[in-house]
């Protein structure tokens, strides 16, 4: 019984921290501010990192294939997604052929710098700030400045408030509803399938799952184009929030994504985590920025200070239970 609960926690551990932590820090805020206690300001976690919540799913895949895989083209690709959408839609483009050539373009550009990556050997770091810095300047060429959005079918899904049944007065918008969805398709993906274990198979070691036949090549591309559907799905509910496209839009949010998958218990290894831990994480960061607003009178750089402390945290805690591992 003993072997079973240690291995169940040198497995799981990490997980299971993320979210006595969340618990923690959620529990400090509504103790300092009783307002926090609240459903609604539970459920504005959702709606204020939708979009954050849908490129760290992309990120955890990424992550999880080991060899220093990373994707920090995620801010780049919502700006572009934005700022094509909003333009596409004042030329006068039905939104129903905008949306789905958005998550096209996402996909489109994740396998291409997948391809980059697993045939023209560039390092993955190299290759998504490459992407980054591309997609923020198309992004740009497309507008300088903010473009509004009047269209009236992104107004009705970014306006229209959904009711939570027993529950007076607690609500949230449809576009908080996709990071949940994809959560769920993504966990489905990663314990049930077989691209989710050869993701696996690589963080652990890349050359052991060459040998062992399966298609790494082909799981690395679509890894990366998952990550760009992500981004393209996190680009359009940004898009669809602020009812605007702009090429500065979610500078930095590749780092935040970063933060959230690795407090989330995801070995930057590769290997060791899931997508189950990354929501906390995206919790944990929604709530410290909860915080600083109920407080008020603090910087919102304290958001970075709390978030970068708790990085390091879940770092070294990784590293301890990857020498366990080893000596078990």
């Amino acid at each position: 019984m003993k072997q079973r609960v240690k291995h169940f926690l040198l497995q799981h551990g990490p997980v299971l921290l993320s979210f006595v932590v969340f618990l923690l820090v959620y529990f400090a805020g509504s103790r300092m501010y009783p307002a926090m206690q609240k459903p609604q300001v539970f459920f504005n976690l959702f709606i204020n990192d939708a979009s954050l919540l849908l490129v760290s799913i992309g990120m955890t895949m990424v992550i999880l294939t080991g060899e220093g895989g990373i994707d920090l083209s995620v801010g780049g690709v919502i700006a572009l997604v934005s700022t094509a959408s909003a333009a596409l839609l004042r030329a006068g483009v039905n939104p129903y052929v905008v949306i789905p050539l958005m998550i096209v373009l996402g996909i489109a550009f994740g396998a291409m710098m997948g391809w980059i990556i697993q045939y023209l050997k560039v390092q993955p770091f190299i290759a998504t700030l490459m992407g980054l810095y591309l997609a923020r300047g198309v992004a740009y060429i497309i507008s300088l400045t903010s473009v509004s959005i009047a269209d009236p079918v992104y107004k009705q899904i970014a306006l229209t408030p959904i009711y939570l049944p027993g529950m007076e007065n607690v609500y949230i918008y449809p576009t908080s509803l996709v990071g949940p969805v994809m959560l769920l398709v993504t966990i489905y993906l990663s314990f049930f399938t077989r691209f989710g274990r050869t993701i696996y198979a690589m963080g652990s070691n890349e050359q052991s799952a060459i040998l062992m036949g399966l298609p790494v090549a082909r799981t690395k591309i679509l890894v990366y184009a998952f990550s760009g559907f992500c981004s393209a799905l996190g680009g359009i509910v940004f898009s669809m929030s602020l009812l605007a496209g702009y090429g500065q839009f979610a500078s930095g949010m590749e780092l935040d994504s970063i933060a959230a998958v690795v407090i989330g218990g995801t070995a930057l290894t590769g290997g060791v985590g899931n997508v189950i831990g990354t929501l906390f994480g995206v919790l944990i960061h929604g709530t410290i920025v909860s915080i600083l607003q109920f407080n008020g009178t603090l910087s919102s750089w304290w958001t970075r200070i709390g978030v970068g402390l708790l990085t390091l945290v879940a770092i070294g805690i990784q590293s301890i239970y990857t020498l366990r591992q080893k000596r078990s």
